[in-house]
């Protein structure tokens, strides 16, 4: 929002409500309906599947190994991203990332120089395919130093929000039903595990199943690609009845839940399925839904978009501010001590540990100070949270509005915004005003 005519300063006094006693400022902020492009949540649409009709912060996408290693030990990873990463969908948004060897009904995504190395078994299931034997050592060991080269490439990268495992079965989702014995055996997932946890200590990964090896792991996140329709169905094999079992009911705590609506029948699921798919939004705390979901959905019905931007603001994380306190005043220099409360309207928290920071403001809106929040967003659980911290600005004697940022690393700029009818300025959230006085 942008100040016009008497000041950002003017401007803020007038959005806020707040009161001022014994020196404090006391700020409890108007709820709003959350933003419904907040970074690494909501939707998460294929770049290349034709029109977005929502709002979405991720693209999701898919790449077969022999792009990434067109010869043993050669990767193509920058061509790579100045094409796909690169396409308009893709502009200015968050990646989530699947590496695939067989996707069915479409060519093999087997490196050539694997071809003739590695036996492949066709199958017509899915449109069909060539199947490799994922048990073959020379197979393995390939993957292993394709992961290890991944994780030099994308791990840590700001712009890629999450990675999926991929690699086994058809489509990369860990299976190959209805033809089991195509499948690896457990040994090679463990290796396959393994190596991609060695390779990526800082992105979030995430695995189809919670079968086997990968259920014992505390760090893993999870995607349900058949979702809300198989996500806790009753059977023994839904997506939730796996996780259950091995014990990983918790692990949306720390690790990041997300994936695919049944396809093409998003307004099935957001019309007289609705209720199912907000009960296993719950259940599951999702995150994110893609890269088949609403925002690709043709229908105008205004049911139906009322209904997709409730879910977008139930997945994941929705931050609402309840209760700003601070001093009006403080000498330039010393530290202003800031308490904030609020609630996380979501279902999970946020997975990465974004910088959180306060500014100063000044009357055009510029970030004359800015000073770190000692706070952790990946202890936001949903519920209730708060944040209280001393912070010194280096800032001149004079009248600034304090506002609040989450940081985006990938950027560098304020990200995150908030449900409540605060201004927001290139990215920062006005929270109320403070006078700098003359140092002492």
């Amino acid at each position: 929002m942008r100040a016009r005519g008497f000041g950002l300063l003017a401007f803020v006094a007038a959005a806020v409500s707040g009161v001022l006693t014994a020196g404090e400022v006391v700020v409890r902020p108007e709820a709003a309906p959350g933003p419904l492009d907040n970074p690494l949540k909501g939707w998460c649409p294929y770049a290349d599947a034709g029109p977005i009709r929502q709002p979405y912060s991720m693209v999701f996408l898919y790449a077969p190994w022999k792009a990434l290693e067109p010869e043993e030990g050669r990767f193509a990873f920058e061509a790579w991203e100045r094409n796909d990463w690169s396409a308009p969908a893709a502009e200015g948004k968050h990646v989530v990332l699947r590496v695939y060897i067989d996707y069915p009904s479409k060519p093999s995504g087997l490196p050539d120089w694997l071809k003739g190395v590695v036996k492949q078994t066709p199958y017509t299931d899915h449109g069909g395919g060539l199947s490799p034997d994922y048990d073959d050592p020379r197979l393995v060991k390939a993957m292993e130093r394709f992961i290890e080269a991944l994780g030099r490439r994308y791990d840590g990268n700001p712009r890629v929000a999450f990675i999926q495992l991929g690699l086994l079965g058809f489509w990369g989702e860990w299976h190959t039903w209805p033809r089991e014995e195509l499948y690896a055996k457990p040994a090679t997932e463990r290796r396959v595990v393994d190596a991609f946890r060695r390779a990526f200590p800082h992105t979030m990964l995430m695995a189809r199943t919670a079968r086997g090896y990968a259920g014992t792991q505390p760090w893993l996140g999870f995607h349900d690609d058949m979702f809300p329709e198989d996500t806790d169905n009753g059977h023994d094999w839904s997506f939730l009845a796996g996780i259950r079992r091995a014990g990983r009911a918790d692990n949306w705590k720390r690790a990041a839940v997300g994936g695919e609506m049944v396809p093409h029948r998003a307004t099935a699921w957001l019309g007289k399925g609705a209720a199912q798919t907000f009960q296993m939004t719950e259940r599951s705390h999702f995150t994110w839904v893609g890269p088949y979901g609403p925002a690709l959905d043709r229908s105008t019905s205004p049911e139906f978009r009322a209904q997709s931007e409730a879910l977008v603001r139930r997945l994941g994380y929705q931050y609402r501010l309840t209760e700003v306190r601070h001093a009006d005043a403080v000498p330039a220099g010393e530290p202003l001590r800031v308490s904030l409360r609020g609630e996380n309207e979501g279902v999970a928290p946020f997975y990465y540990p974004w910088p959180v920071e306060l500014a100063l403001l000044d009357p055009s809106g510029r970030a004359a100070a800015r000073a770190p929040l000692d706070c952790d967003l990946r202890t936001w659980l949903p519920g209730p949270f708060e944040a209280d911290a001393r912070v010194a600005f280096s800032a001149p004697p004079g009248r600034y509005t304090l506002a609040l940022g989450v940081i985006d690393p990938w950027t560098g700029r304020p990200s995150i915004r908030f449900a409540n009818a605060l201004p927001v300025r290139d990215g920062w959230t006005a929270l109320s005003t403070v006078n700098v006085e003359p140092a002492r």
